[in-house]
């Protein structure tokens, strides 16, 4: 899958810790030994008795079991003028629960040898296990993260220092260009839709504890989570795994859908700020996970923009002018349309240049298409690298678990080469040509005033033809 991972101010802190080495390097990234794995893994699924959905892969390779735990508590299901409470929701999980302080619970992690991590994203808030198979590592390992997950204190003192480390965060990232680009991009493509609100500093500052409460009490329930299990153990013991993750959450209901977004009218902006390069992001709001162009756009993409050296915009934009040294393009499927980016990063003094020629291959590639030796260059590299995609048990989890939250098909992983080859021009052309329309693409500029004399300019906002 061609997607590029969520790296938005919403998640405030790192949430993986590890403090215990498990039996051996080679065993936490060991491959699961199925000569059939490129095929796709043989994926169980049933609903708990808790009402939880579990997503099973049983293997036997080796002695360790990963396990995550999702529910749709990202940023996208925030209440509005609280964003950033999803990402200290999530990231309080481990800092107290009852009877256990922060350390302690440090402390009991070591003990096992597991390690408790997971975070907060647009769509859905994750905590991963990974534990040795063996009964005393492994019960130790589920029943404290089924208590973090239950009965989270949200200490007071442990949410003003993660409140002041955010901020922290937030501030030194409102200098940057890239982060005043990223967020300005997202709230001009969504406009008043979850998807492009971001965190500010005010909101959270007015963070309470009792919103935190009330946020987990909500979305992190039975009802609604997803368990997905990879490894050493059976199926009547991955069933019961999942009953005490989710026996002590809340049964609670399936929340309201999160709405399709609007189009954006065609516009774009300029942000000063006193950087020799210019941050430049045009998109719109591009697919979801089910969405039936899925496949056309993805493979599409990937001779566009996604593929690195091959694709056109590095041959356009890099080789042949050296406007950039790196450009590229991305569909990030979410629950509804994510965006579609190109970004690239260019001197001040050619950025308009630069701008050009980025919008006359998006436009020349939406109007024709990919060649055939493109396209079938593009399905070749998808399909023959697609076992490298499940060669481990974390990497399956990962797969597994996307499969879980947003319930696709069972065999998602397994007609994954088949539907990539079966991508043909013209279903290329067509999708692109529906779904990429000039008149809905937003452009932002953010920096570069450094290369064109303006150095001193202070952040500030130029419009130039943005309309909504």
């Amino acid at each position: 899958m061609q997607t590029k991972p969520m790296t938005a101010l919403r998640i405030l802190r790192p949430t993986f810790r590890s403090f215990r080495t498990l039996l051996a390097c080679a065993a936490l990234l060991g491959p699961l030994a199925s000569p059939n794995a490129a095929a796709g893994p043989d994926i169980k699924h049933w609903n708990a008795a808790t009402g939880a959905r579990v997503y099973f892969v049983e293997s036997h390779a080796l002695p360790l079991i990963d396990i995550q735990i999702s529910f749709p508590a990202g940023s996208a299901y925030e209440p509005e003028g609280a964003t950033g409470v999803a990402s200290l929701t999530r990231s309080l999980l481990d800092a107290g629960t009852e009877g256990l302080n922060e350390q302690e619970i440090a402390e009991r992690i070591a003990d096992t040898g597991a390690r408790i991590g997971g975070g907060a994203d647009t769509d859905m808030a994750t905590l991963s296990v990974r534990t040795l198979s063996s009964a005393t590592e492994r019960d130790a390992a589920i029943a404290l993260a089924a208590r973090l997950l239950a009965k989270p204190t949200f200490p007071a003192e442990i949410l003003e220092r993660e409140r002041a480390r955010a901020i922290a965060g937030l501030k030194e990232a409102l200098t940057q260009p890239d982060t005043l680009a990223s967020r300005r991009f997202m709230a001009m493509i969504y406009g008043n839709h979850p998807y492009g609100r971001s965190t500010t500093v005010e909101s959270l500052q007015g963070i309470t504890r009792e919103q935190l409460q009330a946020f987990h009490r909500t979305h992190y329930t039975a009802g609604s989570a997803a368990v997905t299990i990879v490894g050493d153990v059976s199926r009547d013991d991955a069933d019961a795994i999942a009953r005490q993750l989710t026996e002590a959450l809340p049964a609670g209901a399936a929340p309201a859908p999160i709405p399709a977004p609007q189009l954006p009218a065609r516009g774009t902006e300029h942000i000063a700020h006193p950087s020799a390069q210019a941050h430049i992001l045009m998109g719109m709001p591009g697919m979801s996970r089910d969405d039936p162009d899925y496949f056309p756009l993805l493979v599409g993409n990937y001779v566009l923009g996604g593929g690195g050296f091959v694709s056109r915009l590095t041959k356009e934009v890099r080789e042949k002018r050296g406007f950039a040294y790196s450009v590229s393009s991305y569909f990030m499927p979410l629950r509804v349309a994510g965006p579609f980016e190109i970004g690239l990063q260019t001197r001040g003094s050619q950025a308009e240049e630069a701008l050009k020629v980025t919008t006359g291959v998006l436009q020349d590639f939406v109007a024709k298409g990919p060649t055939p030796a493109e396209l079938k260059a593009a399905r070749d590299n998808m399909v023959n690298g697609f076992g490298l995609r499940l060669d481990s048990n974390r990497k399956i989890l990962d797969y597994v678990g996307m499969i879980a939250f947003y319930q696709l098909p069972l065999d998602w992983l397994e007609t994954y080469p088949k539907k990539v080859s079966a991508v043909t021009v013209e279903s290329v052309r067509d999708a692109f040509a529906r779904r990429v329309k000039a008149e809905n693409l937003v452009t932002v500029v953010a920096g570069g005033d450094g290369d064109n004399g303006a150095g001193s300019a202070a952040p500030a906002a130029k419009k130039a033809g943005h309309g909504k």
